[in-house]
């Protein structure tokens, strides 16, 4: 026998992302020791997190932590992690709607729900932001169906889909749709929406810190004065939104909105918060 701790988990794609998902009886019940084990099992501290299964990128550095419902009217209850690349930072503030997508396969896989005819409903309580969100998931010969037609920006092929909706999305971390109260109000001279949405963001248009919104991510993630910019009203509008000091939180996210060119009524670009999203 090595040295090694051995905690089982499942290396799932949900959405845009993917990441290991454990049952919390597998984790620590000490967050700061579970914290520690999901650093290193990411190999967080290393911009390729090379010593970890993590990928070098916030929409692979993330994990689930799944297990039995702790209030009534959910069937599990669903905690998220985005464990941040090159630093050692775990950031348990935000939910995802990528990795809740797989929560529900997992679950049924993991024996904690059982499969209930052709589509089994899950009501997810995710632990985050202590909202429901149910997930219809594909089980039409008494297990879990990967395979189908459903495709999605970001990632290439298809796969069965996996139907979520959010029973009450507003106001996920901070309790307001509108933290500050208004719906729109100016910030270091840039108008700005802060809203609260399933996750707390910062809307902004795409012209008025310089871009156009169609650039491609890697012109963005290139563009240091934009990133130094977003993050500066990013972390105001924490302060506005009563989140606080949110410099070592991954919300709220700056959104850049702009005019469509082609299909569509908006275009957006959506940041996490340091890197503009793959897809």
């Amino acid at each position: 026998m090595n040295d090694l701790i051995r905690i089982p988990c499942a290396l799932m794609r949900g959405g845009t992302s993917k990441g290991p998902f454990f049952l919390a009886s597998d984790l620590p019940s000490d967050p700061a020791f579970r914290d520690q084990i999901l650093l290193s099992v990411m190999g967080s501290g290393h911009p390729l997190q090379i010593d970890g299964i993590g990928g070098g990128n916030p929409v692979t550095s993330k994990v689930a932590i799944v297990g039995p419902a702790s209030i009534k009217g959910a069937d599990v209850d669903y905690l998220f992690a985005q464990v941040r690349v090159d630093q050692q930072i775990v950031d348990i503030s935000p939910n995802c709607g990528n990795m809740l997508a797989a929560v529900g396969p997992f679950a049924i896989e993991a024996g904690l729900v059982p499969v209930q005819g052709p589509t089994t409903l899950i009501r997810i309580h995710n632990v985050n932001t202590g909202k429901l969100i149910e997930a219809e998931v594909p089980t039409p010969n008494g297990s879990v169906s990967y395979l189908g037609d459903a495709a999605i920006d970001g990632v290439p092929g298809s796969a069965a889909p996996i139907a979520l909706t959010f029973m009450d999305a507003a106001g996920a971390r901070t309790g307001q749709l509108f933290p500050t109260g208004k719906p729109n109000e100016v910030i270091d001279g840039v108008s700005v929406t802060c809203i609260d949405c399933a996750m707390p963001m910062i809307l902004l248009e795409a012209e008025a810190i310089g871009v156009s919104g169609f650039e491609t991510a890697a012109e963005l993630n290139g563009n240091k004065a934009l990133l130094e910019r977003l993050e500066s009203l990013r972390i105001a509008a924490g302060e506005r939104m009563g989140m606080g000091d949110v410099s070592n939180q991954v919300t709220p996210k700056p959104v850049l909105i702009s005019r469509p060119r082609a299909d569509g009524d908006i275009n957006v670009r959506y940041f996490m918060p340091h890197q503009c999203h793959p897809s």
